[in-house]
């Protein structure tokens, strides 16, 4: 083992921007003193490997991408470009874009039952069958930024299958807890998934998987497009997909299960016929087994809603998900992420209320991060790219604010104003620096809910990245040891979000020690060569 050990000791009192002298969540930044913290970040101690981060297409992409051409492109900049710009990223680079293979509730109007125009969605499909590869345009404009950004993976997900195919004829659906696809029609779903993938892959976008079930832990009966699936039924679907990318010759992988929360994948909650996933999936004998798929590798996906209340709470229910995972020999993806559930600890969050748009932003950096060193997900992704901020809402439940010309209760159609929040920002300090094949390595320190941080290390070894949250209202000074590092660094860098930061660039000059922000999250970048 190369063990390189740098001890940094400076006088304890270092005046930095900071917050009053408790961790009350909340509070705005004023001058303190900095408190020093050790950490040890041991390279020889690896972990999972990363696949991407991501974001969705659901559901005003579909407008902004058609009918806001002034302010459309720099929205894909925001996203996915990897430029740096007078010291600050232009964008968060993400390396998974997730866009819904939408069931046809738009071409239904107000027929579909859904009352929110922004929340129906587009189908290629047709009454008559055929494919009209002319729709979706607003999504395909953002597929094309992604391209265009070089973006490495895009997963084709679905809430419903197409209205052709439901009992109801709808996006919708009044069946309950069972599936809205009619029985006959299992083979024409899996086929049409899989001329969208094979369609998009001929057009440069470069999808890696199918995930074609959403959340069917609820029956979807209102508000969006949405189904109910039992075990039995996804797994029937999962196998005529299989058959279907198979045929098609098509490197594409299935997503099985985008479960409604963590606790889905490990026990039987609420409706048995549509929990205990792993189990389910990767028991062989079982008649629901998909592990023999060709195009299922061991990996589920689940969402990370209504299990991030608190940070012990959150911690116990991914513990929990990973040891089953673990147990089944399967990798877990986080594929859905907002800040949607109300019963957040008081002592952990300031409140929806008062809470400002950068204590959401920090809240968001508590469940990344237990996801990636508890869950040990290889992929997190937030959920909703872009959206009105109504009712109060701000930006708990999406990365760009969106304000049409009338206002936030204007058409959508009509362009108004775009702006990224901090929730953009934070999520960058991840997706911006630790890159598709970057493995996680050891990193000790005294954590807690107020001060946490991951390592991550490139493929080709020349290049660590540790991301810092400081949610304390101290700033803090590291004293670092490095251990099983090939070199010394070359280069430091700091990039920093904290209020009136987004992703500030810094570089640390040698023998210096880094330096993080009160109430920040701070990529801490260390070149190698």
């Amino acid at each position: 083992m190369n063990t390189l050990k740098f001890i940094i000791s400076l006088p304890l009192l270092f005046a930095l921007p900071g917050c009053a002298n408790d961790d009350t969540p909340g509070e705005q930044p004023g001058n303190i003193i900095s408190v020093e913290k050790s950490v040890t970040i041991d390279a020889d101690r690896t972990f999972q490997t990363i696949v991407g981060f991501g974001a969705s297409d659901c559901w005003t992409p579909a407008f902004v991408g058609k009918y806001w051409t002034t302010n459309r492109e720099r929205i894909g900049q925001w996203l996915f470009s990897d430029k740096i710009e007078e010291g600050s990223p232009q964008g968060i680079a993400l390396s998974m874009w997730r866009t819904n293979a939408g069931g046809g509730s738009a071409e239904q109007g107000d027929a579909s039952g859904i009352d929110d125009e922004t929340r129906r969605a587009e189908s290629y499909l047709t009454d008559n069958l055929s494919l009209d590869w002319t729709r979706c345009e607003g999504q395909r404009y953002f597929l094309d930024q992604a391209k265009a950004w070089n973006v490495p993976g895009v997963v084709l997900f679905s809430n419903t299958p197409p209205v052709q195919y439901t009992y109801n004829g709808k996006g919708l659906s009044n069946r309950g807890g069972v599936s809205n696809l009619k029985s006959e029609h299992y083979a024409d779903f899996a086929n049409y998934l899989t001329e969208v993938a094979a369609h998009y892959r001929q057009a440069g976008y470069p999808v890696t998987h199918i995930s074609p079930v959403n959340e069917p832990q609820y029956n979807w009966d209102s508000g969006q497009e949405g189904s109910g699936w039992t075990n039995e039924e996804m797994a029937r679907l999962a196998k005529e997909l299989d058959k279907s990318l198979t045929t098609a010759a098509l490197p594409v992988d299935l997503l099985l299960n985008e479960s409604a929360d963590w606790e889905y994948l490990y026990r039987a909650k609420d409706d048995a016929n549509r929990s205990n996933s792993l189990a389910t999936f990767f028991t062989p004998g079982a008649s629901t087994y998909i592990g023999d798929l060709a195009h299922v590798k061991p990996m589920l996906g689940a969402h990370s809603y209504w299990t991030d209340g608190t940070w012990d709470g959150m911690r116990s229910v991914r513990q929990q998900a990973r040891q089953a995972a673990d147990q089944y020999g399967v990798d877990l993806w986080q594929t859905e992420w907002s800040m949607l559930g109300d019963g957040y600890s008081s002592s952990e969050f300031a409140g929806f209320d008062t809470a400002s748009e950068m204590d959401i932003a920090l809240y968001m950096s508590k469940v990344i991060h237990n996801d990636l060193t508890v869950a040990n997900v290889t992929s997190w992704s937030f959920w909703t790219s872009m959206d009105i901020p109504r009712w109060g809402h701000k930006n708990r439940f999406l990365l760009i604010s969106l304000v049409p010309a009338g206002g936030a209760d204007g058409d959508i159609r009509q362009e108004g104003t775009a702006q990224p929040t901090p929730t953009l920002w934070v999520l960058g300090n991840y997706s911006r620096f630790i890159r598709p094949g970057y493995r996680r390595v050891a990193l000790e320190m005294n954590d807690s809910r107020s001060f946490f941080a991951s390592a991550w290390i490139s493929p080709e070894k020349d290049r660590v990245v540790a991301v810092f949250s400081n949610l304390s209202s101290k700033g803090v000074r590291l004293n670092e040891t490095h251990t099983g590092w090939s070199q010394t660094p070359g280069s430091v860098t700091t990039y920093t979000t904290a209020a009136g930061k987004n992703l500030q660039e810094r570089h640390v000059e040698s023998g210096q020690p880094v330096v993080l922000d009160a109430q920040s999250v701070t990529t801490v970048v260390y070149d190698l060569n």
